[in-house]
């Protein structure tokens, strides 16, 4: 029987891959232009790291991060999201000890076992950034700002909620209302009724369209709001209605993650269905201190790629670069030798078996380039290469020198 990918893992191939390469690239140039510099870290990481930072009680933790014990008898995971690493980063690296103002950005596999569906895998990828340093709603503007530029860039349609989840000063008598609140509710579903006395909070974030229904009705944070995180909610909105931008104010929006705090967000595309976020993000102050750094505010978001690319059109297939292969024996290895030179400056496919002109020029135009370059017995001859211009239908002889040359 034959191998195939895991459940939940996909293969990321041609015409695709060209898409999330090219999204890679716009959106790396988009986040530089922002002041954001590349990070990487090890998709492997201890437990712990999630534990204390993604929450114990969290449905990813509990039920979906793949762990397990390696060879050394460590608790270690493959990474179920990716700002948790990047604080890790920061603490070990004593970025947060050297004050100003830190900027990264990051893509890459994240893992989660959970059920495979349209626009959720357990191998997906994200596209991420994240500010440490900067408490100002400026930067809160400026981070969704970013989010909303890498959208625009690829011109898809999306809606934008934001919520503030407030400080912890806030949170105490927020969430005692809200607990009373959901111990009025029967007939909650398994998650929320556990989520009630660990997690109370994270109950405005089921998907549970029956849930959701009752929660219309549930206490709203913004009522419970310090004067310190109501000015701040109240500035980034004047800095998003300076800016332009059409936004939401969602007072059940959470985000799905306990480090969560203050600023919250959401983009979302009407065309995905249930699976409808393709960005999220907000502000978490009190991570890098949780995790034994020195106190510093932070704010970042995650792109979704997968759904991203459902909703970026296919990139025009525009003909580029040469084909270059032999009709008889004697001329592969001109061929091969013009296929090197023809590399330094364009895409080449080279072809090593000799072949039929016919069967070249199919080949040719399966891999959609602009120029077949071919060598057959009297071009080897007349030191000559005939190309064919498959765009402007044209058929000439160069002299093998000079093929670098056409354009």
């Amino acid at each position: 029987m034959a191998i195939k990918a895991l459940r939940g893992m996909k293969d990321i191939l041609p015409p695709t891959s060209a898409q999330y390469l090219t999204f890679l690239q716009e959106a790396s140039t988009i986040a530089s232009r922002f002041g954001f510099e590349y990070i990487e870290t090890p998709i492997l990481e201890e437990s712990a790291l999630f534990l204390r930072s993604v929450g114990e009680e969290s449905d990813i933790v509990g039920k979906e991060m793949y762990r397990f014990i390696d060879k050394g008898g460590h608790d270690v995971c493959l990474r179920p999201e990716g700002t948790a690493g990047v604080v890790r980063a920061l603490i070990e690296h004593r970025l947060d000890r050297q004050g100003g103002v830190h900027r990264f950005f990051y893509h890459g596999p994240m893992f989660r076992y959970e059920r495979p569906q349209k626009g959720r895998l357990r191998q997906f990828h994200q596209f991420g950034v994240e500010s440490f340093g900067e408490a100002s709603p400026y930067e809160d503007g400026a981070i969704i700002l970013l989010a909303k530029s890498i959208l625009d860039h690829f011109s898809i349609e999306y809606t934008l909620k934001i919520n503030s989840l407030g400080c912890p000063k806030c949170i105490g008598g927020y969430r005692e209302r809200l607990v009373a609140f959901l111990r009025e509710q029967e007939g909650l579903c398994p998650d929320c009724q556990r989520r009630r006395e660990h997690n109370p909070i994270r109950t405005l974030d089921c998907k549970d369209p029956a849930c959701q229904e009752r929660y219309q009705e549930a206490p709203k944070i913004s009522d419970f709001l310090c004067d310190q995180c109501h000015q701040d909610f109240t500035k980034l909105q004047e800095i998003l209605n300076q800016e332009g931008v059409a936004y939401e104010v969602d007072p059940t929006l959470v985000r799905g993650l306990d480090y969560y705090t203050k600023t919250a967000f959401e983009f979302l595309s009407g065309a995905l269905g249930a699976q409808s976020a393709i960005v999220g993000g907000g502000r978490y102050d009190n991570l890098v201190a949780s995790l034994g750094g020195r106190p510093t505010p932070a704010i970042g978001f995650a792109i979704g790629i997968e759904r991203i690319l459902e909703l970026i059109p296919p990139p025009a297939q525009e003909r580029t670069g040469y084909y270059v292969g032999a009709l008889l024996p004697d001329g592969v290895d001109r061929a091969f030798h013009l296929a090197q030179r023809l590399r330094q400056r364009e895409p080449t496919h080279f072809e090593a078996a000799p072949k039929s002109l016919k069967a070249h020029l199919k080949g040719a135009d399966r891999r959609n380039v602009r120029y077949a370059a071919i060598i057959g017995e009297e071009e080897l001859a007349k030191g000559l290469v005939w190309i064919k211009d498959l765009v402007a239908k044209r058929e000439y002889s160069l002299p093998v020198d000079e093929v670098a040359e056409v354009r």
